[in-house]
């Protein structure tokens, strides 16, 4: 079966230009089909605050209302994956970057909580033929966090969790590895201990961990999608440090997830 990586950048390396190029260089020689889901960084709250545009965040989610709508969709499926296309492609990597609307890859609805996070969508379903279409032209696809529902509206969605669903929707065609790349060298015992990394977390060790609170709450949602993918028949997931790609792809360091 032919293989693919499914890779999710984290924001703080699209802010510190350095990082995400040499990032970049190295995602580019990755050999084969690829996927890079990336979000926004800092960039869409730095122009909301030139534009006067109040941001509000609920439990460390931002609030979405129209104008934070347009802001992100021009910042994240605009500059950014533009920009990050254009590296790609002076590392002679031919890329195609598009979001999650473009070609309603990826459907989705507003999401329905007892908190109104506004124009925040949660994923229906990824229309696997054109997205194999594009891979089958292309290679490699970045893939901005902003996608479409039913009646053309476009929402602000987790870009960990479009890199679990594509992932999930690729491993019927494909061997598919998903790989979450930030700032860390993986799932830390010790948030502020580097050293402290969990080589191999399992779901009963995680769910222990969790109990006890020894897992940074803003890693939670991002373990909790790595275990659903392998649920869902994704091959291998693995987390850690950005600038270890090529080790991390080959599992060779952070951390692999497990059932």
């Amino acid at each position: 079966m032919e293989q693919i990586r499914v890779v999710k950048i984290g924001g703080n390396i699209i802010n510190d230009d350095t990082l995400l190029q040499d990032f970049l260089k190295d995602f580019a020689a990755i050999e084969g089909k690829k996927i890079l889901v990336h979000g926004g960084g800092k960039l869409a709250t730095e122009l909301a605050v030139q534009l006067n545009v109040p941001q509000q965040m609920i439990e460390g989610r931002r609030i979405t209302d129209d104008a934070t709508l347009k802001i992100v969709t021009m910042v994240y499926a605009g500059y950014i994956n533009k920009s990050i296309v254009a590296q790609l492609h002076a590392n002679h990597c031919d890329a195609l970057g598009i979001s999650g609307a473009d070609g309603d890859i990826i459907e989705a609805h507003k999401r329905d909580s007892a908190i109104d996070y506004g124009f925040v969508g949660d994923i229906d379903s990824v229309n696997i033929e054109k997205l194999v279409a594009l891979l089958d032209t292309f290679g490699t696809i970045v893939i901005a966090p902003i996608t479409i529902d039913d009646q053309g509206q476009l929402l602000n969605t987790n870009a960990d969790t479009i890199a679990q669903e594509i992932a999930k929707a690729l491993s019927h065609d494909y061997y598919t590895k998903l790989i979450y790349t930030f700032e860390k060298t993986g799932v830390l015992l010790d948030v502020n201990d580097e050293e402290s990394v969990i080589h191999k977390l399992d779901k009963a060790y995680y769910k222990v961990l969790k109990k006890e609170e020894k897992i940074f709450a803003g890693m939670i949602p991002k373990l909790d999608n790595a275990f659903q993918a392998l649920k869902d028949g994704v091959a291998a997931v693995y987390i850690g440090e950005a600038k270890d790609l090529k080790d991390l792809i080959a599992g060779n360091c952070g951390t692999k997830i497990v059932l």
